[in-house]
């Protein structure tokens, strides 16, 4: 007999594997990480990290709060950032992630499932808070698999 927390994994199909993964961060490190440090004098987080618990209560947040305020939630927006100088000496300057919900209005009639260039049209819903504060780990630079 399952437990509720049992559940069949569908694979994904956007994995890569781990060389692709690494390949995809020495990228970052080599291109940008150096023109970042020297736009702001100090080495930028490369890496966010957020718990599955964050993740999987965002996750039902968006879509309870999505249906309450009358939208469908489609998907997520991982947007980079900058924290202000304001934010303090641990986070000022750094490069940060936020995770925006989008969607659609349930008033437009249209097919949940979305098609792949659709997707990439999905619409923030502004209406919802993102979500940020990951932690960047310390230092902030990190690498892939390492």
């Amino acid at each position: 007999m399952k437990s509720e927390d049992t559940k069949t994994a569908v694979l994904p199909k956007q994995l890569i594997s781990t060389a692709k993964a690494k390949e995809l961060n020495q990228n970052f490190i080599t291109k940008r990480a150096d023109l970042n440090k020297k736009a702001i004098g100090k080495e930028d987080a490369n890496a966010i990290w957020y718990s599955l618990e964050e993740l999987e209560n965002y996750i039902e947040y968006i879509k309870s709060s999505g249906s309450e305020k009358g939208f469908v939630v489609d998907g997520i927006r991982f947007y980079f950032g900058v924290y202000s100088e304001s934010e303090g000496k641990g986070k000022a300057g750094y490069t940060t992630l936020f995770l925006s919900p989008t969607g659609k209005s349930i008033n437009e009639k249209r097919a949940v499932e979305l098609t792949e260039e659709e997707a990439g049209n999905s619409q923030d819903i502004a209406l919802i808070e993102p979500l940020n504060f990951g932690s960047m780990g310390n230092p902030p630079k990190m690498e892939y698999g390492v």
